[in-house]
């Protein structure tokens, strides 16, 4: 990984006043990277060897450095350099110090510390072998994908670790200064409902599925886009994985410089800081945090790089653990409830209901939380059964992307013509 040197001593006379962007830079020194990079690159073996065990394998998530770095000194990991940034923009919230550290040692896994339900990777390595010019592959469980949304995590990792060695988190300090503004995601999503009194619309740019297939031959994303926004979307959601939906953030950037003015969701499976760093330089406003995916730290820590890059992050739940996990986290502004069950793939939009019934409702509307409901959304009673359980947003992709005219399938979903001209 590469180094970044940043600096938290305040600007001295002579030199000029930090940007915005200015701890993205460029590492000074192979040798000082080196250096830099032994220590932390060895403390999970060493923790691991007084523990008397054999040293286990790195924990899939994003750490921070145990101490602030000084002014010069290089730090290894590019989330370091973005959490003493965000600790200075925002109050740390909650346990501040990476909380499977010491499970890690004991060869614990991140499921049993946080809750998360996918592995961030193979936990005994790949499954694939070579000796020579042979191949041979060997599953166990530990390299076996238990479901889809767990096969797609693990691609994403090892996708996102060769995005990362061409792009090194420096070298996106230019296209983030050459972005667009950010727009007002949640914002959006507040004016629509206080508009039409239904849960406000986020619409999906989105090809194809893992389940389904390719869902339209005719896939043009700017017209979509276009024909979403003219027909009351509040904001969209591009889809940017290229492998399982057939995605790109060529999409994403093509429907941002057409002109359409909705507020763009990256519909991204984010395991890694750099990813957010990223779409914002695509031009997204806001992306898609999934808490089956990602530790409670994690989840902390990736809200306070999307506030200091001006992004809405919808952070997903599935069920009442992680709904419980995630209203224990400060700066949640939405949360979106997927009625798919992860085991099965089956759909069921009584989930949202129960998800928000009795005391979590309660606290949702005390943090003044946007709930989305996400997934099984069909037709006008669909829809009016979520908004009854409390939701005041919806994403809706299939039912949508499906129809002859998805612009025009908007009005067959919400029963009504939710457009601007349609309200007046």
């Amino acid at each position: 990984m590469e180094a970044l040197a940043i600096g938290s001593a305040p600007p001295r006379s002579g030199l000029a006043v930090p940007t915005r962007y200015s701890h993205l830079r460029r590492p000074r020194t192979l040798a000082a990277t080196a250096a830099a990079r032994r220590p932390l690159a060895a403390a999970h073996m060493d923790a691991a060897a007084a523990a008397g065990g054999r040293p286990s394998p790195a924990p899939a998530r994003c750490t921070r450095a145990e101490t602030e770095p000084e002014l010069g000194e290089v730090v290894t990991s590019s989330h370091a350099a973005v959490e003493a940034d965000a600790a200075g923009a925002t109050e740390q919230g909650g346990n501040g110090s990476p909380v499977a550290d010491a499970a890690a040692a004991a060869g614990a896994s991140i499921e049993g510390v946080d809750g998360i339900r996918i592995r961030r990777r193979p936990v005994t390595g790949p499954s694939v072998h070579y000796v020579g010019p042979f191949q041979f592959r060997l599953e166990n469980e530990g390299n076996t994908p238990r479901n889809i949304l767990e096969k797609i995590v693990w691609d994403k990792d090892a996708e996102v670790s060769q995005m990362k060695e061409r792009r090194p988190l420096y070298m996106l300090k230019g296209p983030l200064e050459a972005a667009p503004p950010a727009r007002d995601f949640v914002g959006a999503l507040k004016a629509s409902y206080g508009q039409t009194g239904l849960p406000a619309l986020i619409a999906e740019v989105k090809k194809a599925s893992p389940s389904r297939g390719v869902l339209r031959e005719d896939f043009d994303p700017v017209q979509i886009a276009q024909a979403y926004e003219k027909n009351g979307a509040a904001c969209l959601s591009v889809l940017t994985d290229e492998k399982y939906f057939q995605g790109s953030f060529n999409n994403l950037e093509a429907i941002r410089n057409a002109g359409v003015q909705c507020p763009l969701l990256c519909k991204e499976f984010i395991v890694d800081a750099w990813q957010l760093y990223y779409a914002r330089s695509k031009g997204a406003d806001a992306v898609l945090l999934i808490a089956a995916v990602l530790p409670d730290l994690d989840i902390k820590y990736m809200l306070k790089i999307c506030k200091i890059l001006g992004m809405a992050a919808l952070v997903e739940v599935h069920d009442e653990r992680e709904m419980d996990r995630v209203l224990g986290i400060d700066g949640v502004q939405l949360i979106g409830i997927n009625n798919r069950n992860l085991e099965t793939f089956e759909v069921d939009i009584s989930n949202t209901k129960k998800l928000l019934e009795g005391e979590r409702g309660q606290m949702i509307a005390q943090k003044d939380i946007i709930v989305v409901g996400e997934s099984g959304l069909f037709t006008p009673d669909h829809i009016s059964f979520v908004q009854n359980a409390g939701v005041k947003a919806v994403l809706v992709g299939e039912s949508l992307i499906k129809q002859e005219d998805p612009g025009k399938a908007i009005a067959g979903l919400f029963g009504k013509d939710i457009s601007k001209a349609g309200a007046a």
